[in-house]
């Protein structure tokens, strides 16, 4: 199965002390079937020049988890995708912030499972593959 990594899943790679049962099933994932968003990139950019060790963490993030994913582009199929999840969720008054729902979206446009922690920021987005490995291990 392949997945779609959230910020959040793959920031706790770049954690002094990842969950050891995350880390366990992260590396029984073959890397061909590891892939992330290009929002998520983008993500984890603002967080490594926000940070107080900003060096470091550009340098962990470019040299060990963007050569161990492939990044996905928000494209037009994706922005389609998008925008009829974010018309469907509004009809039903289901708030969702826009980073959440463009990675919801490259899940749904490229088949993916998606991989978070932040359970409950997708729940509400039908069809959605989400896979609980990482809230399971942070339990």
């Amino acid at each position: 199965m392949p997945y779609l990594f959230d910020t959040d899943a793959i920031s706790e790679l770049l954690r002094l002390r990842p969950a050891p049962s995350y880390l366990r099933w992260i590396q029984t994932v073959p890397r061909e079937d590891q892939f992330t968003s290009a929002i998520t990139i983008g993500e984890l950019y603002q967080g490594a020049f926000q940070s107080s060790a900003r060096d470091r963490h550009l340098e962990k993030f470019e040299n060990r988890i963007l050569p161990a994913v492939t990044v996905l582009p928000f494209d037009v199929t994706v922005a389609k995708v998008f925008g009829r999840i974010r018309a469907d969720l509004e009809q039903a008054g289901i708030p969702l912030a826009d980073a959440d729902l463009q990675i919801a979206a490259t899940a749904l446009a490229h088949d993916l499972e998606l991989v978070s922690g932040n359970l409950r920021h997708f729940q509400g987005i039908e069809a959605l593959m989400i896979d609980s490995v990482l809230s399971d291990a942070k339990k």
